[in-house]
């Protein structure tokens, strides 16, 4: 009998977490399949009580769930101090959230040095909460540049009483240029596709010279936002290691076993290049 995970969200067209983890099934020789499924925001707890009935042991939330799922499952300590959760084991309706690791453990792959560093992190959407916590825990010294001060400032406050982070300040883009930075990360969707000629950064405003970059997005591969830190020295990283780390997270949840990281790796690659067809 096939066991069954899928991923919820609205929309899903262009989902390559099917093509990712069914490779990884696969590659393992597990009777296992991933599914997508398209729910709308207004029967989200129908959404997630189908799945159930029909046999999936697990699923995967994304936009616009990962708050609202909350309402219906139970959080980890990761998923309740973030606010927002993006993978549930449906054996216990534990809800977690793999963002968290999967940021740092792409960080830790690309050689970025987090403990320490000065780091930017521009938005103050769940993303950026997820960013902020993972960030702040691993020793960084945390900013927060948003268009929209005052959003910043309320996601910085309910992650105070929610993970006890305080020492993070929420600034504006234009003071932002003018402070030392090592590591600036994107949590926004500006510059994702369709709108591939976007950028966070807005025109005028001196970008850093010599910083690392790290773009959450990873459709298009090359942001505009990765291109602006190339132009001045700087390198940049696409956000497709964070999918996959986060994938595996949830796949070892899961299964209780190590996924093939490059199976998921090539799989997510392959299916990137289809859409683009």
């Amino acid at each position: 009998m096939t066991t069954r995970v899928g991923v919820i969200g609205w929309p899903l067209d262009h989902s390559i977490s099917p093509a990712m983890h069914n490779a990884a099934f696969r590659a393992l020789g597990l009777n296992w399949h991933y599914d997508k499924m398209a729910i709308p925001p207004d029967i989200l707890r129908q959404g997630l009580a189908e799945p159930q009935r029909h046999g999936y042991i697990g699923l995967n939330v994304t936009i616009p769930h990962k708050e609202a799922v909350l309402n219906f499952a139970t959080p980890d300590d990761v998923a309740r101090a973030v606010g927002a959760a993006n993978t549930i084991d449906l054996r216990t309706y534990q809800a977690t959230n793999t963002d968290v690791a999967g940021l740092i453990e792409d960080l830790r792959a690309h050689r970025v040095a987090v403990e320490g560093a000065r780091i930017l992190v521009l938005g103050a959407g769940g993303a950026a909460r997820a960013a902020v916590y993972a960030l702040a825990r691993s020793g960084g010294s945390v900013t927060v540049v948003n268009r929209t001060l005052e959003r910043a400032q309320v996601m910085l406050a309910n992650l105070a009483l929610s993970a006890g982070i305080r020492d993070v300040d929420a600034i504006t883009l234009d003071e932002a240029a003018e402070r030392p930075v090592d590591l600036i990360v994107n949590c926004t969707s500006a510059g994702m596709w369709p709108h591939s000629d976007d950028s966070p950064w807005i025109e005028g405003v001196p970008f850093p010279r010599r910083v690392t970059l790290y773009d959450m997005i990873y459709r298009p591969a090359v942001t505009q936002l990765m291109k602006q830190a190339q132009a001045t020295g700087g390198r940049a990283i696409g956000g497709l290691g964070m999918l996959v780390q986060q994938g595996a997270a949830s796949f070892r949840l899961w299964t209780g076993i190590d996924p093939p990281l490059e199976v998921m790796f090539q799989a997510a690659r392959d299916a990137l290049r289809e859409d683009q067809r």
